[in-house]
């Protein structure tokens, strides 16, 4: 069996242990020769180290393991990436999430002006990755990014690197199907989904297990509960902001109940309710910071002193499973059916061919392959589709021209912004926050 070299850039992460516990897993299929790890915070990830080395210990004694932070020596002759970067780390994202609250606009990670904050920083650290694997790894390596946010990350890789073996993924829906075993009383693998949409702004058209359609029962538990089962939920999304996202897609089903919105929906057709519902003092940054970061920390410090830690402080959900079985797909040809970001080439007829669309695709060792041929879906979903596509494209251009203009247009076409004088209120807050990341925004 062929042995590959894997790095793990951002191994400063708090989902690397998880991740790698979720790669050795599969270590009878997808064989390891060196597990590395990357990032430009040297001592962060030291200490996230300190739990990876003992998970690669327990379950692959022997495997070489190895933390750098020089490009060459990491990327060196890899076979797989597994891009996990978050430039700016928590506290910018706190910033991103409590400029926008501070003006009656919704702050999300992902969504809204602070999505796009993130994006901009995101962007350039991303070309240096891809730039670090053309150079010094192995010809056919793969990177498998699932850095935030990745519908304009991917923009923007399609734009400024259009020949890279760069494929985005996102774990949101794996993480609403898990849930949706509990209602099912199936395993996750026996789920087929068909979806369409943007990253973290889609729909589920259908749902088989084991080849029998089933998403009106779903819908029909969603209306009365929300996507909430209360005896099996993903750990990943256990806090309380996330219980409270699951319970709200009650409300997007019996307004729309066409199709099942991706949880992000929320931000978009329910912004009124959810601004409600946000902490403008304490937010999801918060949250993180005060539970998985802390709670990771600690059991680090324990397993310095004593050599013992807590196995509750880190799990394997969503985040680390999905991207091993794409992974395990591209490098044994399995041909197995995701939901992947690619480039739309006529897979939705009534979009744009450049749109990078999240969609089931057969992941084979050449890459993914769309499952769709001229699809048509319905003017509500388009027109949404459409607006948010053009917020996201015009912030691409703002990035690669330099454009005070352009950005303050993405943010306008933002159906989470009221109106051109809260977009610029909030980008000339969010430029003098991240003056030490963004290009320089000319007017």
């Amino acid at each position: 069996m062929k042995k590959y070299v894997v790095v793990i850039a951002g191994g400063g992460s708090t989902f690397t242990p998880g991740v790698v516990k979720a790669l050795l897993s599969k270590k009878n299929e997808f064989k390891l020769d060196e597990l590395r790890v990357f990032d430009i915070d040297a001592e962060r990830q030291r200490k996230i180290s300190v739990i990876t080395k003992s998970v690669v210990d327990e379950m692959d004694p022997g495997l070489l393991f190895t933390e750098h932070t020089n490009p060459e020596s990491a990327f060196k002759d890899a076979d797989f990436v597994f891009a996990q970067i978050r430039t700016g780390k928590y506290a910018m994202r706190e910033l991103d999430e409590k400029i926008p609250l501070s003006l009656d606009t919704i702050g999300q990670e992902t969504c809204g002006p602070g999505g796009m904050a993130y994006a901009l920083r995101a962007i350039k650290p991303m070309v240096e990755l891809v730039d670090y694997m053309e150079k010094y790894s192995k010809k056919d390596c793969w990177m498998i990014n699932y850095s935030n946010p990745a519908s304009i990350v991917a923009e923007a890789m399609r734009r400024l690197k259009p020949n890279s073996r760069v494929l985005n993924i996102c774990d949101m829906p794996v993480g609403m199907m898990q849930k949706m075993t509990d209602i099912f009383k199936c395993d996750y693998e026996e789920i087929e989904p068909e979806y369409f949409g943007l990253n973290h702004f889609g729909w589920f058209t259908s749902l088989k297990v084991n080849g029998v359609e089933r998403i009106e029962e779903m819908k029909s538990f969603i209306k009365e509960h929300g996507l909430f089962p209360e005896t099996n939920y993903d750990l990943q999304h256990k806090d309380a902001s996330w219980q409270k996202t699951y319970k709200n897609m009650k409300y997007i089903l019996n307004l729309f109940d066409d199709y099942i919105p991706n949880t992000y929906m929320q931000y978009y057709l329910l912004g009124d309710l959810v601004l409600n519902q946000l902490n403008k003092d304490y937010t999801r940054a918060n949250e993180v910071m005060d539970g998985r970061e802390t709670t990771l920390f600690k059991a680090i410090a324990e397993y310095e002193k004593t050599g013992n830690y807590d196995r509750e402080a880190f799990h394997v959900g969503a985040h680390g499973l999905f991207i091993v079985d794409v992974a395990n797909s591209l490098a044994n040809d399995l041909n197995k059916k995701y939901l992947v970001i690619v480039e739309n080439n006529g897979s939705i007829k009534n979009l744009p061919d450049d749109a990078m669309i999240e969609i089931p695709c057969l992941i084979t060792k050449n890459g993914p392959v769309s499952t769709y041929e001229n699809l048509e879906i319905p003017t509500f979903n388009k027109g949404m589709i459409e607006q948010q596509l053009a917020s996201e494209k015009c912030l691409v251009d703002a990035y690669m021209e330099n454009s005070y203009d352009k950005a303050l247009k993405a943010l306008t076409l933002n159906k989470t912004v009221s109106s051109a004088l809260k977009a610029k209120d909030i980008l000339d807050r969010m430029i003098e926050a991240n003056k030490d990341f963004w290009p320089e925004l000319k007017k």
